[in-house]
Formats: structure tokens, C-alpha cells, sequence
């Protein structure tokens, strides 16, 4: 198939660099990563991801999170598992 598209975008220049950053540990480049998701949106009839809005507790733990609060850690998996609520 000729690759005759082509798809024209702006982004945050910002958005653009960390999303190259993730990219390229994955190995793959922004071009490749578009062509995957066009292809999955194809696949799937829509979008590859759910897409919600998050509760309040979920944007609780995400800013929490991101800052470094109520964060645990465990020496083993089996720790992991034997501290989670059954």
C-alpha cells in the first residue's frame, strides 16, 4: 500500500519531548507509535483506551502519586500479596 497521507498536528513542544523520551525506550519512533494507534482505532472500531473521567479517589492517588505521598514498598511479591486486602 503507498503511504500517499499524511497527518499534520500541533502539540505542547513539551508533550511532544516526554512523549519522545517514552518512545524511544520503547524503541519505536513518534511516527511508528502514530501508525499503531491508527491501527488499533482500526482494528477496534474506536479507540484503543477507555477514557474517563477519574472519581475522586482515583485523582486522589494520582496526585499522591505524583508527589511522592502514601507510597508503599515491599522487599518481595510475596510481601506484596500478603499485605493486600483480601
Amino acid at each position: 500500500m503507498a503511504k500517499t497521507a499524511m497527518i499534520t498536528t500541533r502539540v505542547d513542544p513539551d508533550l511532544k519531548a516526554d512523549a519522545e523520551k517514552v518512545l524511544n525506550k520503547l524503541g519505536i519512533s513518534t511516527t511508528e507509535a502514530i501508525k499503531l494507534f491508527l491501527s488499533q482505532v482500526r482494528l477496534r472500531k474506536g479507540l484503543p483506551f477507555d477514557v474517563k473521567i477519574p472519581n475522586e479517589a482515583t485523582l486522589k492517588t494520582m496526585q499522591d502519586a505524583q508527589e511522592g505521598l502514601n507510597l508503599s514498598s515491599y522487599d518481595s511479591l510475596e510481601e506484596f500479596f500478603k499485605k493486600m486486602p483480601a
